[in-house]
């Protein structure tokens, strides 16, 4: 995919979120979920398109050899630092803001949907569960059931999704997948939010279980991946090990 200059996203100018500090040339903002929350509703409210990343070590690995994806990521509105690497590294990189905390990408996405139930929001998704229908539909009634009176269907099977109005779009293919898809379809889909989640609903839903509170507490998620999908090994490494690594070889270089 080329990307053309006339092809980028609209900026939203917000004071707010105008502490923003680069990660080995990723974007990332120095936020808190309460400030999220906040930001997404006005917006939601105001009819604003705008779109949010949830860059994590491996997103910053994943930049480095792949430009475009870099580009892309660095098109969005918001930048959310969905790893307690990104944390650390910021610290140990002397950036300026640094990044005050965590703000994990499935946390957002249950405070979202919550929100969502309560506003009457419709919710689309695209990308879950590899495209099996039948899982698909299994998602949503999961969904449905934790939180009652949600409005939310998948695009794929939505005739004619792209005529369709919804307050948010979740884009759940997967790192570089998702962004790249919120990319292409973000000014041709008529919603709000846009926000590549990866499998944050299949924790939600119940296909998937997330590593227990104080595990997350302690920033060992990545290792509860590893107990629970050894199939992951080659990620974990990237992010536990060869992201350090490109972390410390900038501190000398700069």
């Amino acid at each position: 995919m080329i990307i053309k200059n006339q092809e980028k996203t609209p900026k939203i100018n917000d004071k707010m979120f105008g502490q923003t500090l680069q990660i080995l040339g990723v974007k990332v903002n120095s936020t808190e979920l309460v400030e999220v929350l906040r930001f997404v509703r006005r917006k939601i409210t105001q009819k604003r398109k705008f779109w949010i990343t949830t860059p994590n070590p491996e997103f910053i690995v994943a930049a480095q050899k792949d430009s475009q994806f870099k580009k892309i990521l660095n098109s969005a509105d918001l930048a959310i630092p969905d790893g307690q690497g990104l944390v650390l590294a910021s610290k140990f990189l002397g950036t300026k803001p640094g990044l005050s905390e965590r703000v994990a990408g499935s946390d957002l996405v249950c405070k979202l949907l919550e929100e969502a139930s309560k506003e009457n929001w419709r919710i689309g998704i695209v990308g879950a569960r590899r495209g099996e229908r039948e899982e698909i539909r299994e998602l949503i009634n999961r969904i449905k059931q934790k939180f009652p009176g949600l409005e939310i269907e998948a695009l794929e099977q939505t005739l004619d999704w792209s005529k369709q109005k919804f307050e948010i779009v979740f884009a759940c293919q997967g790192m570089k997948l998702q962004e790249k898809w919120i990319f292409k379809n973000f000014k041709k889909t008529n919603a709000s939010l846009f926000m590549g989640i990866g499998g944050a609903l299949d924790f939600l839903s119940g296909f998937s279980k997330r590593a227990p509170q104080w595990i997350r507490n302690l920033g060992l998620e990545w290792f509860w991946r590893f107990l629970t999908r050894p199939s992951h090994l080659k990620r974990i490494l990237i992010a536990c090990f060869y992201f350090p690594y490109l972390v410390l070889k900038e501190k000398v270089r700069s």
